[in-house]
């Protein structure tokens, strides 16, 4: 691909993010500005900003990539992404928008009248806040290094430098501003060149079905595998081989491996001629999330259908950059059509993704070897068009996927600098620590962690670390919320056990999983997918402890419960 459009076009998406925030630095006054938008965000502009920062680099990059390798099961992603707002709608939005909170953590302490329910609330804020920032960076390394060819690092640096400088400068008045137009903009990097693929692919002579066969390789194409790789072939497989297989050196002849399994070492070249069926990876022998999730899903299909539903319906309430944006609208009212709005908007671009994972089956199968399928929303483009409309589009493209970093990078540092700011940065005398002078430290803390975690440790692929925050989301806040807005009997000591229980054995299920220590079988698929389990548990642990703690149930509960169930008017009088 031509860098000599993608830099200017990455350029000008930097340039616009920062113009944007700079107009909500003029009209950001107060401490309410920056921390919720004086709470006067309408339903539309709210509505664009929530899916703009929601929109991250898992369903710019990521869905096309899980639909690449893994097939249509796979569109169960974005139905759940956008099913989880629905789920939010019915019994959050509303009652959340009322608690008066600013924060998660806010919400727990007028809920509950306790600072440790408080403080463990922050913990998992910032914990989910964090894994989440992860992806983002590293989605930015990737696109920067796909298609320029700059060090893996420095996409994620520029992220993380205007992320920063526009969140501390106008705090949630002036990324509400920058969301809602780079929402606009994912749309339409995404939409104007799926109509031009779409176009080339009708005309070229291509498959008509992706999925109807197994993919083949169109044209001889070379892949470089980055990573030791282990095929598995059914039938005999002739290809020419630059490097070793199964121990064996062979420096650029044409040999013929039999059905079987075999191993290529990292660094080896392989050379398909054109019409030779893509060989399957083997990814039990490669390691990492995506490998086990793939496994997992084979294994037990059904079970590991139901695990992904769960977590991304009841994951999304939790999420801490997309709960405080409705802390942002004039009353309940407004947060429930904000909702809507937002169904509405993710429907229309989770229609896109997927689309590009069956195109790039068709055209770059061989992203299935070497792990890098994410970039098919980025290579496209140029392998199905090629010449300078290619690279038009490309660069289009390329803008779309770092305005993704960009917008959920900004919500989510927006939710953890809050938190830190006044929960862990130091307070003057008995007043949280809410100063701006204050919340900037804290935006440039929360940014720190993931950027350094993003440099240090290795490759990942972006559902990964999302598909971890969403299930430590919805076996975390999804009780706290759901039993604090509608269960009056709700105890601190039941919801810190219930986060504690429920949070903490989804984050263990699936940090095993990544480290390859679930083995197989059963208790691998429990481990891989641990929604189905781990939310029941922490629901089931708020509800027995706080039955057996009933004394400790905190005074004033009626008319907490009356503020957030009641018309704004109302709930005030209830709770004089």
């Amino acid at each position: 691909m031509n860098s000599a459009y993608t830099v200017p076009a990455l350029a000008l998406v930097v340039v616009a993010t920062v113009l944007v925030g700079a107009f909500g630095l003029r009209v950001s006054r107060t401490t309410s500005d920056f921390y919720v938008a004086s709470r006067t965000v309408g339903p539309r502009l709210n509505a664009a900003a929530i899916s703009g920062e929601y929109l991250s680099a898992a369903s710019f990059l990521g869905i096309a990539g899980l639909v690449l390798v893994q097939g249509p099961d796979m569109l169960w992603y974005p139905v759940g992404y956008t099913a989880g707002h629905l789920v939010l709608l019915l019994f959050v939005a509303a009652p959340l928008r009322r608690s008066g909170a600013y924060t998660l953590p806010d919400f727990a302490e007028a809920r509950l009248a306790s600072q440790g329910v408080r403080r463990l609330a922050g913990g998992f804020v910032v914990g989910v806040g964090w894994l989440y920032l992860l992806p983002q960076l590293q989605g930015a390394g990737l696109t920067l290094a796909v298609l320029t060819g700059a060090p893996d690092a420095l996409g994620g640096i520029v992220v993380a430098v205007v992320v920063v400088a526009t969140v501390a400068a106008g705090g949630m008045r002036s990324i509400t501003f920058v969301q809602a137009f780079q929402y606009w903009l994912k749309l339409t990097a995404l939409l104007v060149p799926v109509l031009f693929l779409a176009l080339a692919w009708q005309g070229d002579g291509a498959p008509r079905r992706a999925f109807a066969e197994p993919a083949a390789f169109r044209e001889q194409r070379t892949v470089r595998v980055d990573a030791t790789l282990d095929l598995r072939l059914d039938s005999p497989l002739t290809v020419t081989v630059s490097g070793a297989v199964d121990g064996r050196a062979l420096h650029g002849r044409p040999v013929t491996l039999p059905a079987g399994p075999h191993r290529v070492a990292r660094g080896t070249r392989l050379t398909f001629a054109a019409g030779t069926a893509v060989p399957e990876a083997d990814r039990r022998g490669t390691g990492g999330m995506s490998a086990s999730l793939a496994t997992g899903r084979e294994e037990r299909p059904l079970y590991a259908t139901y695990g992904l539903i769960l977590a991304t319906f009841l994951g999304t309430m939790g999420l801490p950059h997309v709960v405080v944006r409705f802390y942002t609208s004039p009353h309940g009212v407004a947060a429930r059509r904000t909702t809507v709005a937002v169904l509405g908007l993710l429907g229309a671009f989770y229609l896109l993704p997927p689309l590009y994972g069956a195109l790039g089956r068709l055209y770059a199968p061989e992203l299935t070897l070497t792990g890098n399928a994410d970039a098919a929303v980025l290579l496209l483009p140029d392998r199905v068009l090629g010449g300078l409309g290619g690279d038009l589009l490309g660069a289009l493209v390329a803008g779309g996927a770092f305005a993704a970093f960009l917008s959920t990078a900004s919500g989510l540092t927006m939710a953890v600098a809050g938190v830190l700011t006044q929960d862990v940065l130091p307070s003057r005398g008995h007043l949280p620590a809410r100063g701006v002078r204050h919340f900037r430290l804290g935006t440039a803390l929360a940014m720190a962690v993931p950027l350094a975690g993003s440099v240090l440790v290795g490759s990942l692929p972006v559902a990964d670390a999302v598909g971890l925050a969403f299930a430590v989301s919805a076996s975390s806040f999804c009780p706290l919320l759901v039993l604090g807005i509608w269960w009056r009997r709700l105890t601190p000591p039941g919801a810190a056990a219930g986060m504690l229980v429920g949070g903490g054995a989804a984050f263990a299920a699936v940090t095993a999983t990544m480290a390859g220590l679930a083995g197989g079988g059963p208790l691998h698929a429990l481990l891989a997918w641990p929604a189905l389990w781990s939310v029941p548990l922490g629901f089931l642990t708020m509800v027995l402890v706080s039955l057996a703690t009933p004394g400790k149930v905190p005074a004033g509960t009626a008319a907490v419960l009356a503020r957030f169930h009641l018309p704004e008017e109302l709930g005030a009088e209830a709770g004089a």
